[in-house]
């Protein structure tokens, strides 16, 4: 018997259509549902939330077992090239707060500073930040799996593959199958991706509090339209720079497929899967991905460098503190350095703020009041910042290896 023809519809759909118009209809059906019946979307939630914990389950493991399978199968004299993936990763972050610094300027904003405190305890300077980031690096590799400290996963896993070159073929073998496994556990993972999508969208549509938003919309269009401007146009430029192509089609690819989902799930960390996924079915060299997309979650952070940049400059907007260029300039490298170490830092990105408001002598009370101001966008700065960050790690590391002809 034919089971092509008689098989039901709806696994005709799993089975034969892509997986990102998949999650296109769960999104349609995640707004649908949100606006014909809110009730009932928030108790979608659940889906959202058990998509998410299951992506930030499986990827410190699955970074972990992938980095050590790739580095003990590494060929000794074979580059990696992973410095030129750095390079963007840099170059990338201090565009996106220089693009944010420029933004602030041409469209100044001002903020109501009434605020509540939030709670946490911001750095003490660029300094505290990068400390923190050294410390995740030699963290017990059980609690770097645990909190999920890509930095520390990443170390331990370089380490134990570099110690496994030497170990017999049939344990190598072990270790590769072990990568495999997991690999395979993710993708049933990501094929859940539309369900989760579906109750994040209907969870978020009807979270209360989304009026708040209007009354900084002005702030939110700075910040967002700075975002869009590097998706769009820096990233772009320095994707040509490197690989002299046309980029559009590799940004687009990595905005639909990366991007969307990490802007609902608002974690890097859970969207290391779907980059990793994304890059090997795009035929990237794996010596450079499973090191280059984990290690982007952490260092990586164009969005995190916005939102610090525009956030900070809006204090002292608003308090009418004058920002000559040197002290702009400034900003824009210490809002990419903090940004870099924003994982290893309680709050991400918006609690280091007060650091970057402590350029302009902005006491850390009113710092902090603006910090509570980003969490009430959060729902929107989140996720685009989200999106931004874990799109650009898949889109820097396939066009440097295109640009080496390793992907």
């Amino acid at each position: 018997m034919n089971t092509t023809t008689t098989s039901h519809p709806a696994l005709r759909f799993l089975s034969e259509t892509s997986l990102v118009v998949q999650i296109a209809v769960g999104l349609v059906c995640g707004i649908a549902v949100a606006m014909l019946a809110p009730d009932v979307a928030r108790s979608t939630a659940l889906l959202g939330d058990i998509f998410i914990s299951a992506l930030k389950a499986v990827a410190p493991v699955l970074v972990f077992v992938l980095v050590a399978a790739a580095v003990a199968a590494h060929r000794q004299g074979t580059d990696t090239h992973i410095r030129p993936v750095l390079m963007l990763y840099l170059l990338g972050t201090f565009g996106a707060a220089l693009v944010a610094v420029i933004a602030s300027f041409l469209f100044p904003t001002t903020l109501l500073l009434d605020a509540p405190q939030v709670a946490g305890t911001p750095p003490g300077g660029i300094v505290g930040v990068l400390k923190n980031l050294v410390l995740n690096v030699v963290s017990n590799p059980v609690k770097a799996l645990m909190e999920a400290n890509f930095i520390g996963i990443l170390a331990w896993a370089i380490g134990l593959g570099a110690a496994l070159r030497h170990a017999s073929p049939g344990t190598r073998a072990m270790v590769a199958d072990l990568a495999e496994a997991v690999s395979s556990i993710v993708r049933v993972v990501i094929r859940f991706a539309p369900l989760g999508i579906f109750g994040l969208v209907g969870a978020t549509l009807t979270e209360s509090g989304l009026g708040a938003l209007l009354g900084y919309g002005r702030l939110l269009l700075v910040i967002v339209g700075s975002m869009l401007f590097v998706a769009l146009v820096l990233n772009p430029l320095l994707v040509f720079w490197k690989t002299r192509r046309n980029p559009y089609p590799l940004v687009f690819t990595c905005l639909r497929e990366s991007g969307l989902t990490a802007f609902f799930t608002r974690s890097s960390a859970a969207n290391i899967p779907v980059n990793l996924e994304l890059c090997r079915r795009l035929e990237v060299h794996e010596d450079t991905y499973s090191i280059s997309i984990p290690l982007g979650a952490t260092i990586n952070m164009a969005g995190a460098a916005i939102t610090i940049s525009v956030m900070s400059l809006a204090a002292a907007h608003t308090l009418g503190i004058a920002v000559d260029l040197p002290t702009a300039l400034l900003l824009s490298v210490v809002s990419a350095l903090g940004a870099c170490g924003a994982s290893g830092v309680a709050g991400g990105s918006l609690l280091l703020i007060p650091m970057a408001c402590n350029l302009f002598g902005i006491p850390t009370d009113v710092a902090m009041q603006v910090v509570a101001i980003g969490f009430i966008i959060g729902v929107v700065q989140d996720s685009v910042e989200t999106a931004l960050n874990s799109s650009t790690d898949a889109l820097f590391t396939i066009a440097a290896c295109r640009a080496e002809g390793r992907g």
